[in-house]
């Protein structure tokens, strides 16, 4: 395999890895909040909502690391963090939030899907019993 090549089966390919950052519960909601503006962690959290501060820090410090975040520290009192995304950042939440559209659009299809599985789960357990 030639270098900076990794294949989709790799347990730690870094292309998986950054995936999963984008995509986590956590990475999805703060990328797609931070395209409108940059944040202070405290209206981030609000926003967001149900984020433990933890999760909010690892997050925000595991896209910063990836290049789609950037965390302005100000010296002064109170200390002032403002989160904004990068320009790689910008072009990572834009294609999430294609994602999030598509997922809003199309949800009347899914939900009929998903009628229709449970009637047919419920149906073949109902003939079993």
């Amino acid at each position: 395999m030639a270098p900076g090549t990794y294949t989709a089966g790799e347990e730690m390919c870094p292309y998986r890895l950054v995936l999963e950052h984008v995509t986590s519960r956590w990475g999805v909601l703060v990328l797609m909040e931070l395209l409108d503006r940059p944040y202070r962690f405290s209206e981030l959290r609000r926003t967001i909502g149900r984020v433990s501060e933890k999760m909010l820090t690892q997050t925000l410090q595991t896209l910063e690391r990836d290049g789609l975040v950037h965390r302005d520290a100000k010296p002064v009192i109170p200390p002032r963090v403002d989160y904004s995304l990068t320009d790689l950042g910008r072009e990572a939440a834009e294609q999430v939030r294609a994602l999030a559209l598509w997922t809003e659009r199309r949800m009347d299809d899914v939900q009929r899907a998903r009628e229709a599985y449970d009637s047919r789960k419920n149906d073949a357990t109902a003939t079993q019993g």
